[in-house]
């Protein structure tokens, strides 16, 4: 853990904000991952701010067409890639301070709600999030790291974390008719564990901190 820690100190740049990327599949970690990086920031009074790309997601007519199988609406039709690039990557890195209403998602009742967000200039900004490493986020950020852990392992994880889907046979199901298949795809397409910059995997000591 001290490594990683070692290395996001090193990209705090008081001249610029930095991005960076924690990608991995459902279940692999990441906002606890994001929850560490950014507790030990604070405590080096690094500024850091964290967004969660599941924070900006279609509204549930979008994401869940009954005309397209469920793989593909997750994968193709659940972000909203434009919104987040246009208000929130590309200005981040543009050099200036960040001062903008942001329209979060809001899972309770399906809807937006605004949020006024400042970002000053020499900020760590992570955003967490599953396929960070797609064509459409190319370029997006300074630092990524991937969380590869196996779909056992994160499966046993899920149904214990994502109650609210269901019973365990219910969790199961939407994660094999929906989660799994896009996942599998992504991998394929963008082997994403080979082209980032930092790779956690399971076996690791970090794997302690994940379960």
């Amino acid at each position: 853990m001290q490594k990683l820690f070692r290395k996001i100190e090193s990209l705090q740049d008081s001249s610029r904000t930095v991005l960076i990327g924690i990608d991995g599949l459902g279940g692999a970690g990441k906002s606890t991952i994001s929850r560490l990086l950014e507790d030990y920031s604070r405590s080096k009074n690094y500024p850091i701010f964290v967004l969660h790309v599941d924070d900006f997601i279609h509204p549930r007519a979008v994401r869940y067409n009954p005309d397209v199988p469920e793989w593909k609406c997750y994968y193709h039709l659940q972000w909203r890639y434009d919104y987040l690039i246009q208000n929130i990557m590309k200005p981040l890195r543009n050099g200036q301070d960040f001062h903008r209403q942001i329209a979060f998602y809001n899972k309770e009742n399906d809807s937006y709600f605004s949020r006024q967000v400042t970002i000053p200039v020499g900020s760590l900004v992570i955003l967490e999030g599953i396929f960070l490493q797609r064509e459409e986020l190319r370029g997006m950020f300074d630092y990524m790291l991937y969380l590869d852990i196996s779909e056992e392992t994160r499966l046993q994880r899920v149904l214990k974390r994502d109650g609210y889907i269901g019973s365990q046979q219910q969790i199961r199901h939407k994660y094999e008719v929906r989660y799994f298949p896009a996942e599998r795809i992504y991998t394929q397409d963008y082997n994403p564990a080979a082209k980032a910059d930092y790779v956690i995997r399971e076996n690791e000591v970090l794997a302690d901190f994940l379960a």
